[in-house]
């Protein structure tokens, strides 16, 4: 102790301490003057290996990456199944005893930290992300309000699969991921009626408002899974863009105005493009193509 208070009286009686060295390796700070290491020592400046690989885990400081939308959220517990030592060698009986006590405490405590409508609905959830190609992002922010939806214990009485669902399409609306309720329902096996019944009740329980999606963020879409060509895509294009300065699309179906449009546009290219293909793939009735065609046309007459 008397080392240390004297190395620190020299340094600060005979030395400025205005050139100050760090040590990347170490992180520890010292004087170039007089060569005193200070006490405190630099932050970490170098990429923080996540473990996502084999070989990244071994080197990881943090271990895997935490995540909303695991039950846990990406930090287990985990107490090795064998019953030995770091060496090898095989524990006593009073610590297999232990051990054992303590794995089932922690397979207990996993249960009852984290709900079980958590587990269920993570993995439907794992099962959403592959079938619409939902981006990362979205699926953590469905997993956060769940979470939220879960704490106003509104869960119960409900189907935790639909819950999911309406939550899923609640924040692709608020992220402007175009993923349509047909899309949602048909991807988690639900009815599309009992889903619209779920996202007013959450929309009234959360007391937001999602913003409504535009039609052109559909007729890409809808153009190449009919295969039309290029041609066609940006005829439709301009024709939606007529039928916005008009304002045919008010309160109207994006979805519907979409296939709309295309309908019309592959009929201007002589393309041979059936309304039952189309009502099949968008999930709109033939009729309402037809209603929707037959406003754009009344409404623009030659512009198409």
């Amino acid at each position: 102790m008397a080392g240390k208070l004297l190395t620190e009286l020299v340094h600060q009686n005979s030395c400025k301490k205005k050139n100050i060295i760090t040590d990347d390796l170490t992180g520890e700070m010292a004087c170039s003057s007089c060569g005193v290491v200070l006490a405190e020592k630099s932050l970490e400046t170098r990429f923080e290996n996540s473990g996502f690989t084999d070989d990244g885990y071994l080197n990881s400081r943090v271990g895997g990456r935490i995540s909303l939308k695991m039950a846990d959220r990406g930090l287990p517990t985990i107490i090795q199944a064998q019953n030995k030592d770091s060496t090898g060698k095989t524990l006593s009986r009073q610590n297999r005893i232990l051990f054992y006590r303590l794995r089932m405490w922690d397979r207990n405590s996993r249960s009852a930290n984290s709900p079980q409508s958590f587990q269920k609905a993570f993995t439907l959830l794992d099962g959403l992300r592959v079938k619409l190609a939902l981006p990362d992002s979205v699926v953590e922010q469905t997993a956060y309000w769940f979470r939220k939806i879960s704490a106003k214990n509104v869960l119960k009485g409900r189907s935790t699969l639909v819950i999911l669902c309406a939550t899923a399409y609640i924040v692709c609306r608020l992220t402007n991921t175009p993923r349509t309720l047909h899309d949602i329902a048909e991807a988690g096996n639900v009815k599309t009626k009992h889903l619209q019944r779920i996202y007013r009740f959450l929309v009234r329980e959360l007391d937001i408002h999602p913003i409504a999606y535009k039609p052109d963020e559909f007729v890409a879409r809808l153009a190449r899974a009919i295969k039309a060509s290029e041609k066609t895509q940006r005829l439709a294009f301009r024709i939606l863009s007529n039928a916005e300065k008009k304002g045919i699309t008010t309160s109207k179906n994006p979805m519907s105005m979409a296939a709309a449009v295309v309908h019309l546009a592959s009929l201007k290219n002589n393309e041979k493009v059936s309304q039952l293909k189309i009502s099949e793939i968008s999930g709109i009735s033939a009729v309402t193509i037809r209603d929707r065609s037959k406003e754009i046309i009344k409404c623009l007459g030659g512009e198409i």
